[in-house]
């Protein structure tokens, strides 16, 4: 008896060993499902007492969210259409956030970098950055017509101004000991700019990445407005004049969930590009 009894204790160990990591690793997940169950209970309990009758209520809500992405239930002009949607909002948002971040990143690093062109282009960019993205649609439909043209433009510019100022934040905030350190290293001229601002203004760099991501989602309705026929933008815009409250409701829920999935994956990459960094916490 005593012999199966330390035979079998050992095996115990790593079952509960497990089972904490497991719970470790649900925990997060848990608390984060809190507020959002809290909502939707609120919600429904709100509709039920007929406070908001032009709202759906979340049922009903997710029985349009299902025919919006599969069809076969109310079979009409938007039914079995998300992925279509989906996809046209995601090319401009991701192509005008990455123009963005392609003109930013390098302005930003030399405006942080080089007084002289700190001196030349920062007044007028700190003149045109309060303008707001809605101020810009009437002339990007003179500009750029009404179509996609004109959506991809505002997005690039929602997304353009975080990443700048974020850039240029990292780099002027870089610790003057970290030169003395390379210099006396051997690393001189150009060199520190590859291995010593760079690395360090990456943080901010990253940061700017997500607040101009998260705004090019944002900027997106405002973009579609211009008379697109495809993209979450134009279906809240057609739910609005609709009066298809549900309509609004699931293209809000789609932004935000492609929203925090594009932000997962800048993070995922931050984690990547800075797990040399001992100060970085993902």
């Amino acid at each position: 008896m005593a012999e199966a009894l330390i035979a079998t204790a050992p095996a115990a160990v790593p079952t509960r060993s497990a089972g904490r990591r497991l719970a470790k690793r649900l925990g997060p997940i848990a608390l984060s499902l809190v507020v959002p169950l809290l909502l939707l209970l609120g919600w429904h309990l709100a509709v039920k007492a007929g406070m908001t009758r032009l709202i759906p209520s979340p049922a009903d809500v997710a029985e349009y969210m299902v025919d919006f992405a599969v069809g076969g239930i109310w079979d009409d002009a938007f039914s079995a259409t998300l992925h279509l949607h989906l996809l046209a909002s995601a090319s401009r948002v991701y192509g005008g956030f990455l123009l963005a971040a392609a003109v930013a990143v390098p302005l930003g690093l030399l405006i942080g970098r080089i007084d002289l062109v700190r001196q030349l282009l920062d007044p007028f960019l700190q003149l045109m950055r309060p303008i707001p993205v809605t101020a810009w649609l009437p002339l990007s439909m003179i500009l750029f017509g009404l179509g996609p043209k004109s959506a991809f433009f505002l997005v690039f510019l929602g997304a353009f101004y975080p990443i700048l100022l974020n850039t240029i934040f990292g780099v002027k905030n870089v610790e003057p000991r970290l030169f003395e350190a390379a210099s006396m290293l051997g690393c001189r001229g150009n060199a520190q700019f590859f291995r010593v601002v760079l690395p360090a203004a990456l943080p901010s760099i990253f940061t700017g990445l997500r607040l101009g991501l998260g705004l090019a989602w944002f900027v997106i309705v405002v973009g579609e407005m211009t008379g697109v026929p495809q993209g979450l933008g134009a279906v809240i815009m057609d739910g609005r004049t609709l009066s298809r409250t549900e309509l609004v409701i699931c293209g809000m829920i789609v932004i935000g969930i492609a929203g925090f999935v594009s932000d997962r994956v800048v993070v995922m990459l931050m984690n990547r590009a800075l797990r040399w960094s001992p100060m970085h916490r993902g």
